[in-house]
C-alpha cells in the first residue's frame, strides 16, 4: 500500500461551518464599518484567526493596536463558538461516516490537520471526538497553512514518515501546505484550483479509490 495515513482538513472536508465563520466574522467586520462578502471569507480558508483578521482589515480605514486586535479576535472565536452548538451529529454525512470506515478497515491511520483551535470541540459535536487516531490543531503550531507545519506535527502525532501521508484538503492554502511538506494530496471543492494536488475529486467517497 501506497500510504499508510491519511491527514484530513476538518472544516470543507470532514463538516462545513463556513457559515458560523461568516457569520462571526460578519459580525466583527459590521463592528469596524468594513466591507465583508463571501469573497472575502473564501480568502480565509486554512489561515488562523490572527491572519483571517489581518486580512479583513485590509478594508479598515483606521488603526487598531495589538490589543484591540486580539479582543475582535476573541470575540469573533466567542461569537463562533456559541454558533458551533448548533452542530450535531448529523453535520458529518453518513458518506463522510462510510468512508472513514471504509479506510480505516484497510489499516490505514487517520488524523486531522486543522487549523483551528476548536477541532477538537467540533468533533466531539461530530460525534467523532475519538474517531481519529491523531488530531493535530491551532492549539499545536505556530505558523498556519501555507506553512505545511499542522501535516508534519499531525505524521508526527501518527509517528509516520510524511512521505507514505495522503493530505485530503478544500483550501489552495492546505494544498500548498501539504506539498511543501512532501506530501501527496487530494484536492475537493475549492482546492480543485490548485494545480500542485496529485489527485482531484468531487465527491468524498472517491479517497477509497485512491488508496
Amino acid at each position: 500500500m501506497k500510504y499508510q495515513a491519511i491527514i484530513f482538513d476538518l472544516d470543507g472536508v470532514i463538516c462545513s461551518t463556513d457559515q458560523y465563520h461568516f457569520k462571526a466574522w460578519k459580525t466583527i467586520a459590521d463592528q469596524l464599518s468594513i466591507h465583508f462578502d463571501e469573497e472575502i471569507n473564501n480568502r480565509l480558508r486554512g489561515v488562523s484567526r490572527m491572519e483571517s483578521l489581518s486580512i479583513i482589515l485590509e478594508n479598515y480605514n483606521g488603526q487598531l493596536t495589538d490589543l484591540q486586535k486580539n479582543q475582535y479576535a476573541h470575540e469573533k472565536n466567542l461569537i463562533y463558538r456559541r454558533l458551533l452548538n448548533n452542530l450535531s451529529e448529523t453535520d458529518a454525512s453518513i458518506e463522510v461516516r462510510e468512508t472513514l470506515h471504509a479506510l480505516r478497515s484497510k489499516g490505514l491511520k487517520l488524523s486531522i490537520g486543522s487549523s483551528s483551535k476548536n477541532a477538537k470541540f467540533i468533533l466531539d459535536k461530530l460525534g467523532l471526538g475519538d474517531f481519529f487516531d491523531a488530531i493535530a490543531d491551532g492549539n499545536d503550531i505556530k505558523e498556519s497553512k501555507p506553512n505545511p507545519e499542522v501535516f508534519l506535527k499531525a505524521s508526527e502525532l501518527l509517528s509516520v514518515d510524511p512521505r507514505v501521508c495522503l493530505v485530503i484538503e478544500d483550501s489552495v492554502a492546505g494544498i500548498e501546505a501539504a506539498s511543501a511538506g512532501k506530501m501527496d494530496s487530494v484536492a475537493i471543492g475549492d482546492a480543485v484550483k490548485s494545480n500542485l494536488a496529485t489527485y482531484n475529486i468531487n465527491q468524498f467517497s472517491q479517497i477509497i479509490e485512491l488508496i
